[in-house]
């Protein structure tokens, strides 16, 4: 686990979506609480609850079982795309007009503003900008 918690979210996610799993546990933090929260409302995932061992809180989540075309040579596509932004050496930061859309608002943004977490819907509604953490689409 690096020091880097959205990648290491983004990273357990693309992983277990590629693998087949459904099920993931996540290391519990206020970041990954809140961006977690945004993918199980938009429908991204299906289910997430708390657990704790010892002193360790984590976060089980429970990814929307998908069903995959197979090709003529069996090769696997993830349904679900993610992609980190801003990173821990370069933060790319957006005002409300210039956030991109993502496959024509197909997709979502995920920021942080002033006001919390949220996806680039509520920002613009809100008119306020911030840091773009990460596209999922």
């Amino acid at each position: 686990m690096s020091k880097d918690t959205i990648a290491d979210i983004l990273t357990s996610i693309r992983n277990a979506e590629m693998s087949g799993k459904e099920i993931i546990r996540i290391v519990s933090t206020k970041i990954t609480r809140n961006i977690l929260e945004i993918l199980l409302r938009e429908g991204f995932i299906e289910n997430v609850r708390k657990h704790q061992e010892g002193n360790k809180k984590f976060l089980v989540l429970t990814l929307r079982h998908r069903r995959h075309r197979k090709t003529k040579k069996k090769q696997y596509r993830a349904s679900l795309k993610l992609k980190q932004i801003s990173r821990p050496g370069q933060r790319i930061y957006s005002n409300y007009q210039q956030i991109p859309r993502i496959l024509g608002g197909m997709g979502i943004v995920i920021l942080s503003t002033s006001q919390g977490i949220m996806t680039d819907r509520e920002a613009r509604l809100k008119r306020i900008g911030g840091e773009i953490l990460c596209y999922i689409w």
